[in-house]
């Protein structure tokens, strides 16, 4: 016979797709009874608008029905308490960072805790999509790069770093904004990816008017303090530019491998190569590059280079790196990012769609920059 403590077992097996834990975990099922075959089961989420409520409900629903001698359940959902969420919190940050080494970041203010992520045992890649200047469509390649990312089955983060000039909110077209648990932030879910960006704490049409400090504890605090998990990829949108951002990236993200954005023509590729030097000169890897609004392709079939052509080859040549591919300028890759409905979700057969998986399946292919192994350790 089935009992009540399987029933609750059963229930907090099931995972929350907003976190990527099961709720079991996380104190989101406190409770579970069983009244001959009847089930009820008590669903406790942190906010009342909990994003993925209704899926839960679903899934603790369909995982106790799936035991003997149960023919119904009923899932009774409720809004944590405070102590509730401080439980859920401490659960994250437990799981959040690594202090069992002295590798903390500086300035944190939880002392020396690493995010996990960042240890040397991740296996994690943080990719820093660069461009050295704006117009080039580099955040249109770090949303659709993402989400052919996690098209291909890999966990993702974008952090959008590009605090002045932020867009990733409005080109992935998020039905909420991240939750703010105490001190941590969870980032918000949408096509797969999580995101975390500036436009999601100022009105759009506000400028973020911060000197380098500012910047600097800003980007420091959207590493170290949201529920990023353990993402197999974390894109960072960089901003345009070597300055205050570049060299925090490089002091809170170390291992960021760089993939720098150009167009087809030369003046273009001419201000890529120095972001890509820049990126050099701080320890970075450059791994490779990208070339956006390669040409345009015509009812007939033809293809028209608007912008010339062999900027992206010829910059890959002098940095010494491949060119992972080549997007096509196509009027829906820039009304999906105006409207929220990226090309490689809305038009996956599409030729831009096609090239961004593509450079997913060589940037897998690449594997990371920097291998560390643990038992090579200066004693």
């Amino acid at each position: 016979m089935t009992t009540a403590a399987q029933v609750l077992e059963a229930a907090r097996a099931v995972v929350d797709p907003e976190l990527e834990i099961a709720i079991g975990d996380v104190g989101m099922v406190p409770d579970a009874q069983l009244n001959g075959s009847v089930a009820e089961v008590t669903l406790a989420v942190p906010i009342t608008a909990w994003p993925s409520a209704g899926s839960l409900r679903d899934a603790v629903e369909a995982a106790v029905l799936a035991l003997d001698d149960v023919s119904s359940v009923g899932v009774t959902k409720r809004t944590m308490s405070e102590d509730e969420r401080l439980g859920l919190r401490t659960a994250l940050r437990e799981r959040m960072v690594d202090i069992s080494g002295p590798q903390g970041l500086h300035g944190h203010s939880h002392g020396n805790e690493t995010p996990k992520f960042l240890a040397r045992s991740s296996q994690t890649r943080v990719l820093g999509i660069s461009s050295g200047k704006g117009g080039v469509g580099k955040s249109s390649v770090t949303v659709n790069l993402g989400i052919a990312l996690a098209q291909a089955g890999k966990k993702v983060g974008i952090l959008d770093a590009d605090v002045y000039g932020f867009s990733i909110p409005k080109m992935l077209g998020p039905d909420h904004d991240p939750i703010i648990l105490g001190d941590t932030v969870l980032p918000t879910a949408v096509h797969g990816v999580r995101c975390l960006s500036m436009g999601f704490f100022v009105p759009d049409d506000q400028p973020v008017i911060w000197r380098g400090p500012m910047l600097h504890k800003a980007i420091e605090q959207f590493v170290t303090e949201a529920w990023w998990g353990e993402p197999d990829f974390l894109l960072i949108d960089m901003p345009p530019g070597t300055g205050d951002v570049a060299l925090t990236l490089s002091e809170v993200l170390p291992q960021v491998e760089i993939y720098v954005v150009t167009t087809p023509q030369p003046a273009a590729q001419r201000v890529a190569q120095r972001s890509a030097w820049a990126a050099r000169k701080m320890k970075l890897a450059v791994r490779g590059v990208i070339e956006n609004m390669s040409w345009f392709t015509g009812n007939d079939g033809t293809r028209y280079e608007l912008f010339g052509a062999g900027g992206g080859d010829t910059l890959s040549k002098d940095l010494g790196v491949p060119l992972l591919g080549q997007v096509p300028l196509v009027s829906a890759l820039r009304e999906g990012g105006d409207e929220g409905h990226p090309i490689t979700v809305d038009a996956p057969e599409s030729e831009a769609a096609t090239a961004f998986r593509d450079i997913a399946e060589r940037v897998i292919a690449q594997g990371p920059a920097r291998v560390y192994r643990q038992e090579l350790k200066l004693s």
